[in-house]
């Protein structure tokens, strides 16, 4: 039986919800199921959810993931130039999306209702197919403030409105390379930033190779510094999903109940590293109701007392047990 994954509150719930979500999803998204055949695995033996294959994200670049029983006309595509091959991923239902942003943010963050919204994410702002803009979209809908708005290059007016916003709660949503280009102009124009601790930045990654790649705990304390605060908190979420983890800094993610992340042995995808050990992440995503919920990613990370942490990226990662798929 189906369960309401937005009342999952205990292991056994989640454990439930994984196996019936598997079962569903073998039965009914195709490219999944073929996925799992070609690995020979007898599904019996399926009884926990370190036994449950993890599709790898690839597919999405290249096969329709889809609930057979979902009519999808409208999907989120990942940000890139026209020439890249970019994920696709078919979104069937959005109250299941727009619920699970809706529920993760006031667990981490606060009631959308009680905030300005301001989004400096120019390459996902191009995009017509973003997720991202989706999310920030249905928070300043939820948030209804007039100030709420999105930035490009517009440097100097994204300064002066914040300036005037200094007695407001702000929550600045932004792409790694474009703060590090607003820094860049405040300090090049010898604009002084006078922020109170109203303001919020929630950095959602990605230099795009835009700027020289640096560790997460270097990008945060430039933040910190640049920006006069210690509110410098991270979004960790992709195309491929419909959750989201928030740090709330030091990049330490936690996720909500529905959503858990595994560390796979990068040396053999079907075990996993113990606790506080370097691997691959792998995503649980249980509003991936009608795509695949169970995502292999080629995101380095670790995890620990119920938190992770994202380190990088796997570099010319050589997928295992899908090579005849990935294509």
């Amino acid at each position: 039986m189906k369960q309401n994954i937005f009342t999952i509150k205990t292991e056994s719930d989640f454990q439930t919800a994984c196996l019936e979500t598997f079962r569903y999803q073998y039965e009914n998204v195709e490219i999944y199921r073929k996925f799992v055949d070609y690995l020979n695995i007898d599904l019996s033996l399926i009884k926990q959810i370190n036994d449950i294959p993890f599709l790898p994200i690839e597919m999405f670049k290249n096969h329709l993931v889809l609930d057979k029983n979902a009519g999808a006309e409208h999907y989120f595509q990942s940000s890139g130039t026209t020439q890249m091959n970019r994920s696709k991923h078919y979104i069937a239902d959005f109250s299941l999306y727009e619920k699970s942003i809706y529920e993760s943010f006031e667990e981490f963050i606060g009631k959308p209702d009680d905030y300005i919204f301001l989004g400096l994410l120019p390459n996902y702002s191009e995009n017509p197919h973003s997720s991202l803009i989706y999310m920030i979209d249905f928070l300043m809908k939820k948030s209804g403030k007039p100030e709420n708005g999105y930035f490009l290059y517009n440097h100097q007016e994204l300064f002066d409105l914040l300036q005037n916003l200094t007695d407001k709660k702000v929550i600045l949503f932004g792409v790694s390379f474009a703060l590090l280009d607003f820094l860049d102009f405040c300090e090049s124009n010898s604009q002084t930033l006078q922020f109170s601790d109203s303001l919020t930045i929630i950095e959602t990654g990605g230099m795009k190779g835009r700027k020289e790649e640096m560790t997460k705990d270097e990008l945060l304390k430039i933040f910190k510094e640049g920006f006069k605060t210690d509110k410098i908190y991270s979004e960790y979420s992709m195309t491929e999903l419909l959750s989201q983890a928030y740090s709330l800094g030091e990049n330490i993610y936690k996720s909500p109940n529905w959503m858990r992340i595994l560390i796979r042995n990068t040396e053999d995808p079907f075990s996993y590293v113990e606790d506080g050990k370097t691997g691959a992440i792998n995503i649980i995503d249980l509003a991936n109701r009608h795509s695949c919920a169970f995502i292999a990613t080629q995101d380095l990370g670790r995890s620990e007392n119920n938190s992770f942490q994202v380190l990088g990226r796997i570099d010319h990662s050589d997928i295992r047990g899908c090579s005849l798929l990935v294509s």
